[in-house]
């Protein structure tokens, strides 16, 4: 996209009233009932989310979430950002700025990138998901930084185009791929295969099919295409099998443990020794292979990093963390291509990982892999 089309681009947008207004939201606890007793915990160490009321109340329980911390785990409910230090290294935020966080989630880098830009810098973050982003508007305003430093908006990151309609060309950009620890731990939500709940997988689970409907109509040649292209599954042919069998009985796979165990149960001729391990490797390829499908993942992300430089003003700076290979793919051609094409000045030749000490106090920073790019 050029800088014209994207400025035409801003007319037809700018026509749709409210386009990128501040949406007023409907978090979960908004229909909780009233005056119900907490639950407690079970034991010194609960394993149930809604009993992790301290992990939960981070403001509340400060030293049990040190406790959890030092221990090398994320809170419930809480996200640890990765490789922070890198990506301020790589962005150079300055004051006065303007800059972009793709996918906001709690909120760790965008507050870190917050405080670089003061005094008169302004960060727009965006993120789809209708539950996390207003509570993370509410902590980030709890903070002290409301609106006139960090605008919120509810989007899509393949928008990217609409968000420099108002701000004009950015001078970073921040994309974080994966996905948020609070989406994972909630059991609601369905991103875990080691949990009871829903099988659903969407980042915004007001649009779109959930994976249970998915799997309800799907034919086993395009389960199988699912699972080698969106996560490299080596024993796709088993799974996508057990999987279709399943539905022609007439039975859903609604929920998160039932796909589980269709999954263990595929996999039982593997070797005794080794059966767990790659039967707990299946199901998390297969859940992610899953998630990218029910959000058009990969459609999404090349339409971001096709609009992303025209997006980034002269010199403009972009770093993209990816966790698995399909993502780091993408962003590793895309920047090669535009550097070749002489769009980019520079860019990564090769990708930084988390330190060791990261890996250790933060194991799910282990797969990540930061990629950067400079505008020329």
């Amino acid at each position: 996209m050029s800088v014209t089309s994207v400025a035409d681009s801003c007319v037809s947008n700018n026509r749709e009233a409210g386009s990128l207004q501040i949406a007023t939201f409907t978090t979960m606890e908004d229909h909780d009932p009233k005056n119900v007793r907490r639950i407690r915990y079970k034991g010194t160490h609960p394993k149930v989310f809604q009993e992790k009321y301290k992990e939960l109340n981070p403001d509340r329980y400060k030293e049990d979430i040190a406790k959890v911390i030092e221990q090398g785990r994320t809170p419930a409910g809480m996200h640890r950002s990765v490789c922070v230090d890198e990506i301020l290294e790589i962005l150079q935020i300055v004051p006065g700025q303007t800059g972009l966080d793709a996918t906001l989630g709690y909120g760790g880098h965008s507050l870190e990138m917050a405080k670089c830009l003061l005094p008169g810098g302004r960060l727009y973050a965006i993120d789809v998901d209708p539950y996390e982003l207003p509570r993370t508007r509410d902590r980030m305003a709890s903070l002290g930084f409301g609106p006139e430093v960090i605008v919120i908006r509810k989007m899509n990151f393949a928008t990217i185009d609409q968000i420099v309609c108002e701000t004009g060309p950015l001078n970073f950009v921040l994309a974080d791929l994966g996905v948020s620890s609070m989406q994972i731990d909630n059991p609601e939500r369905g991103f875990s295969f080691k949990v009871e709940g829903p099988l659903d997988l969407r980042l915004n689970p007001k649009t779109g099919k959930s994976a249970a409907t998915l799997l309800k109509t799907i034919s086993q040649t395009e389960l199988e295409r699912i699972l080698v292209t969106n996560a490299d599954e080596p024993y796709y042919q088993s799974i996508a099998e057990a999987v279709v069998v399943e539905i022609s009985k007439g039975n859903d796979i609604s929920t998160t443990t039932r796909l589980r165990e269709i999954i263990g149960k595929a996999l039982e001729f593997l070797p005794h020794d080794t059966r767990r391990e790659e039967s707990k490797k299946a199901c998390q390829r297969c859940f992610q292979a899953l998630r990218i499908e029910v959000n058009d993942e990969y459609s999404v992300l090349d339409q971001f990093l096709d609009k992303l430089p025209d997006a980034l003003a002269p010199g403009g700076r972009v770093a993209i963390l990816s966790f698995h290979s399909g993502e780091d793919r993408r962003v590793k051609k895309s920047f090669q291509y535009n550097f070749r094409e002489g769009i980019y000045g520079a860019v990564a030749p090769d990708p930084i990982r988390a330190s060791a000490l990261e890996c250790n106090t933060n194991p799910r920073a282990r797969s990540a892999k930061l990629r950067w790019a400079i505008k020329a």
